[in-house]
């Protein structure tokens, strides 16, 4: 199979819940649940989510950022009109993505929806909510170019049996890759009982994405800080607080001796911060490997380079090192429509982070990694 020429492919862009999504994808017998999200104005008049029958309105606000300046960003008073039509739909995002000149999106979701599902008592509920959202990503947003709009398949936290079957589900839809937000079994930890998930991905070749961080389907969500429900100490903290022990977890438990070409990636954590866990995981495993009976074939630092792949936007530092963070396992990626893209200019904060690395370099962690991950254009890391 011929490959394609990609110059830029964000390995985590996102969507944003259609006006009609799930009213129109949720089972019938769910569509009137008094927990399903719906349409409600926030206290601007603007468009706003309820995740919840008790929720509080959960406005448009900085997921439908891009095209605007700092001043322009608001948290309340957006409406779906006053949007750009591709941050719902999947024909008029590709000449966004001209626009920015982006060859190919990998696709996520937001996190509100699914973290009301993931958490509902009722399993009924829970698991309709996941297929209502695959179901609109895989067999209407990304059916417009399919090789452009690389859609990725969110994972209950329903036990290992129910994740297996979505996952067989979204891939045979199409799905790219899928989006741990628990693991599979749906524990507070990485098990051994999660090793049936790790097996049907590896057979089916399915990378396995965690973005920004790993809930528990077990607690309540955290209550909002700061003003108008996100606080700046939280925005400039996220991901880079949380993703460290998700990888550290995961490799000291053994798992890729037991599945070697099992393939994660950490996506809207940065990377800047890699080279410093990446040694320190080495110098802990070498002191206390004995006393604490960690057993691996490899340096804990081997298998990131060997089984992960990590996401940046704007990071200097991530790409001033980055044979340190490995030149295969950093993906570039816009965050669009969210408010850490620089959409239109992605082209002009590429060639200043950039300027400094070499042609090869800048292919890699600008499309290839994020192209052979997720097969997007004919491409493959096998």
């Amino acid at each position: 199979m011929a490959t394609r020429e990609l110059k830029l492919v964000s390995a985590d862009s996102h969507v944003v819940e259609a006006p009609d999504l799930w009213s129109r994808w949720m089972p019938a017998e769910f569509r009137d649940h008094p927990d399903t999200p719906r349409l409600v104005k926030d206290e601007e008049g603007g468009d706003a989510w309820q995740f919840g029958r008790n929720a509080k309105p959960a406005p448009l606000g900085i997921y439908t950022a891009a095209g605007k300046t700092p001043e322009q960003i608001r948290w309340t008073g957006v409406r779906y009109e006053s949007t750009m039509p591709g941050f719902f739909q999947g024909g008029p995002r590709l000449k966004e993505q001209d626009a920015d000149g982006v060859d190919a999106e990998v696709l996520f979701g937001s996190s509100r929806p699914m973290g009301l599902f993931l958490r509902h008592k009722d399993p009924d509920f829970h698991l309709a909510g996941f297929r209502a959202y695959n179901d609109w990503l895989l067999k209407d947003f990304c059916t417009a170019d399919p090789g452009r709009l690389i859609g990725l398949g969110y994972i209950p936290g329903l036990g290992v049996e129910a994740a297996i079957r979505e996952l067989r589900r979204v891939h045979a839809l199409g799905a790219k890759g899928c989006v741990i937000q628990c693991w599979p079994s749906a524990k507070d930890q990485i098990s051994p009982e999660d090793d049936p998930f790790w097996a049907a991905c590896v057979a089916l070749d399915i990378p396995v994405a965690v973005h920004v961080r790993l809930i528990s389907v077990n607690s309540p969500p955290p209550p909002p800080t700061g003003k108008q429900g996100g606080d700046i100490p939280g925005l400039s903290t996220t991901g880079m607080l949380d993703m460290p022990r998700v990888i550290a977890e995961a490799i000291f438990s053994g798992v890729f001796d037991r599945f070697p070409r099992l393939r994660f990636a950490c996506t809207e954590a940065g990377a800047g911060w890699l080279p410093y866990l990446l040694e320190q995981m080495d110098d802990r495993y070498w002191r206390n490997r004995h006393w604490t009976k960690c057993e691996l074939a490899l340096l804990p630092s081997e298998y990131f380079f060997r089984n992960w792949r990590i996401t940046f936007m704007l990071d200097q530092y991530a790409v001033r090192n980055r044979h340190a963070c490995g030149v295969r396992n950093l993906m570039w990626s816009t965050d669009y429509p969210h408010h850490g893209t620089d959409w239109p200019y992605s082209r002009k904060s590429v060639r200043e982070m950039c300027h400094a690395v070499p042609a090869d370099e800048q292919q890699r962690i600008l499309a290839l990694n994020a192209a052979e991950l997720y097969r997007i254009g004919g491409h493959t890391d096998a």
